[in-house]
């Protein structure tokens, strides 16, 4: 069996049938599930984003589920750092950590490190549109270079956006966007054995999404996104109504479009996520994939001989 310092990652494409796998995994292996979603982590938004029901997480716990606000954000940097937290106190418990999701940020994250850049600072950005306004934006670019010379390499003149964003970075820390990105923090630790599930068929994920969305619908989704809608504190552009499927049904309910048109529009951008998961998947490290299709009890064997 698996050594106790390694970690279990199961990833995969929305629809692809990895919480099944997981939970079969769960109850076959002293260990404990950590969700890897940005849309999980949100109390409140459980039709549309396919979470467990009380009773699946009562037989399987999952950590990061349900430990954000939607009116909150929740970034790649806080799930590096909640991971890592769990990830050594699963290990002191003797348990083996086995994270599974489709958010690749959260995993690349985790693997790589994130680089700790601060936030938004606006007074910081009105100053240096206000310099802008009087200078221009190529001065602003030769004082950039002056900083930060490979940033101004990368960055075209015409750039405004991320001209400003550099600057604002070494106005706010004193060190250069270039020096932040090359601190990434502590490199992970754990052995780690990496799995994909996924079906072959393009063709039959497509199914499986339209099948789970319309499954959504007939559970009330929409009186999900009607009650979150009610909330004076949430709006369109917050990362928890960004999230796929979301987005569309605050389009209906605001009268943006036809109910028939939402549902197309959901589809057509659970489709467009799962395709940039598997874009994220294909050019992976040592990743071994599994057939979605395959029987259950096929899949777990094939984890549980390469962790022998």
């Amino acid at each position: 069996m698996t050594a106790p310092s390694a970690v279990i990652f199961l990833m995969g494409p929305t629809a692809s049938g990895k919480t099944a796998l997981a939970t079969e995994l769960y109850q076959h292996l002293p260990s404990e599930l950590i969700s890897v979603d940005s849309a999980l982590v949100y109390r409140g938004m459980d039709i549309g984003t396919a979470k467990p029901t009380p009773a699946e997480l009562a037989l399987t716990p999952h950590h990061l589920i349900d430990i954000r606000d939607p009116a909150e954000h929740y970034s790649a940097a806080d799930f590096r750092t909640d991971a890592l937290r769990l990830i050594a106190e699963i290990q002191h418990r003797g348990n083996i950590p086995i994270l599974v999701g489709g958010t690749m940020l959260y995993f690349k994250a985790l693997l790589d490190g994130i680089s700790p850049l601060p936030e938004a600072d606006a007074a910081v950005r009105a100053q240096l549109e206000a310099e802008a306004a009087v200078k221009g934006w190529a001065a602003l670019h030769a004082e950039l270079s002056d900083i930060d010379p490979v940033s101004a390499a990368r960055i075209h003149p015409n750039d405004p956006q991320r001209i400003n964003r550099a600057l604002e970075v070494y106005r706010i820390t004193g060190r250069s966007l270039t020096a932040l990105t090359a601190d990434k923090g502590e490199p992970f630790a754990f052995p780690v054995h990496q799995f994909a599930i996924a079906p072959q068929d393009r063709a039959v994920l497509h199914q499986r999404i339209a099948l789970r969305f319309e499954q959504m619908l007939a559970a009330g989704f929409e009186q999900e996104v009607r009650s979150l809608k009610q909330r004076a504190d949430l709006h369109p552009d917050l990362p928890s109504m960004r999230c796929v499927g979301y987005r569309q049904m605050w389009q209906y309910l605001a009268g943006e479009c036809s109910y028939s048109d939402m549902t197309e529009r959901g589809i057509a951008a659970t489709r467009q996520l799962a395709k940039r998961q598997l874009t994220w998947l294909r050019g992976w490290q040592q990743l071994s994939w599994l057939e979605s299709d395959a029987p259950l009890s096929e899949n777990l064997q094939a984890i549980l001989s390469s962790l022998s």
